[in-house]
């Protein structure tokens, strides 16, 4: 498949992803994060069971072992950035998340011995100033929130690479359902361990239309579906592309903030979005744009 198919469908799951910030904040109104998790993750291995229950058959250990071991650092990247986001701004949550961007290339070259490409490693610093405009964190007041959040990223920026490498790996027919099932699976175990340490003694949901939506959009599209495009799509890029494409996120999830609440970006984060957006493009397109000078220049 061609590499910018693939990156296409990272950036339509990166759109997606924008938007689930709004149901989550929807949902968090009834429920504590760590039950919400686990109902959003059930639903997403009840549909996985259902779907594809013919196809799921766990004869390769090394399959067992990658799938569970992804899950589990995804389930504790979503378990230090909750707690995180309890204890910090929402501005500096998004900043040190988005640092994932700068993290992962390390990550990617220290496991898989390859080297980055130049226009990566200048689209990764360019979308890092444009992270930094665009939330404009305030670290006067560093707290555990912050590190707990900073904590995370290195779940992400492992994650991305282990993906890249147990999928180029093994390119079995039914790989991506087995490893989507088995992540979740060690997702739900991670975030259930999580429920009883951090919020058995002050859980409490209430059965709202608005819960019940929230936790329907994030564990049929944003668990169930965008797990199966993510797994299934990242092995036709790079873990630094991949990471570079995520970054976005922060600038989707505001769009759907301004048409859905009203919110409004100011001009210094429209200029923060402008240049995170550039720092993507360079990285897609500077070498095409590159060599298309020198047939010019030939010429």
């Amino acid at each position: 498949m061609p590499s910018w198919k693939a990156e296409s469908m990272l950036l339509l799951m990166t759109v997606i992803w924008g938007a689930t910030f709004l149901f989550i904040k929807l949902g968090l109104d009834f429920t504590g994060p760590f039950l919400y998790l686990i109902m959003r993750f059930l639903i997403a291995i009840v549909l996985t069971v259902v779907v594809f229950w013919k196809k799921l058959n766990f004869n390769d250990p090394v399959l067992i072992k990658n799938g569970l071991l992804l899950g589990a650092i995804f389930g504790i990247g979503f378990i230090l950035q909750t707690i995180g986001l309890e204890h910090t701004t929402i501005q500096k949550s998004a900043f040190i998340t988005g640092l994932t961007v700068v993290i992962t290339p390390f990550t990617f070259k220290l496991l898989s011995k390859r080297d980055i490409l130049l226009f990566s490693k200048i689209g990764v610093v360019i979308a890092f100033v444009g992270l930094y405009i665009f939330t404009d964190p305030d670290f006067n007041d560093i707290n555990k929130g912050d590190v707990y959040t900073f904590l995370s990223t290195f779940c992400w920026a492992i994650f991305i690479p282990l993906l890249d490498k147990f999928t180029n790996e093994n390119k079995t027919k039914n790989l991506t359902i087995n490893l989507v099932f088995l992540q979740l699976v060690s997702m739900l175990f991670v975030v259930t361990l999580g429920f009883f340490i951090f919020e058995y003694n002050s859980a409490f949901i209430i059965w709202d239309s608005n819960l019940i939506i929230s936790v329907l959009f994030n564990g049929i599209l944003a668990s169930f579906v965008l797990m199966f495009i993510h797994t299934n799509f990242q092995k036709y890029t790079t873990p630094v592309k991949a990471a570079l494409i995520f970054s976005l996120e922060p600038i989707f999830a505001a769009g759907f903030a301004l048409i859905f609440l009203g919110e409004y970006l100011s001009r210094v984060e429209f200029i923060g979005a402008i240049v995170l957006f550039s720092g993507v493009l360079i990285s897609e397109l500077g070498r095409p744009m590159l060599n298309m000078l020198k047939i010019g220049t030939s010429n």
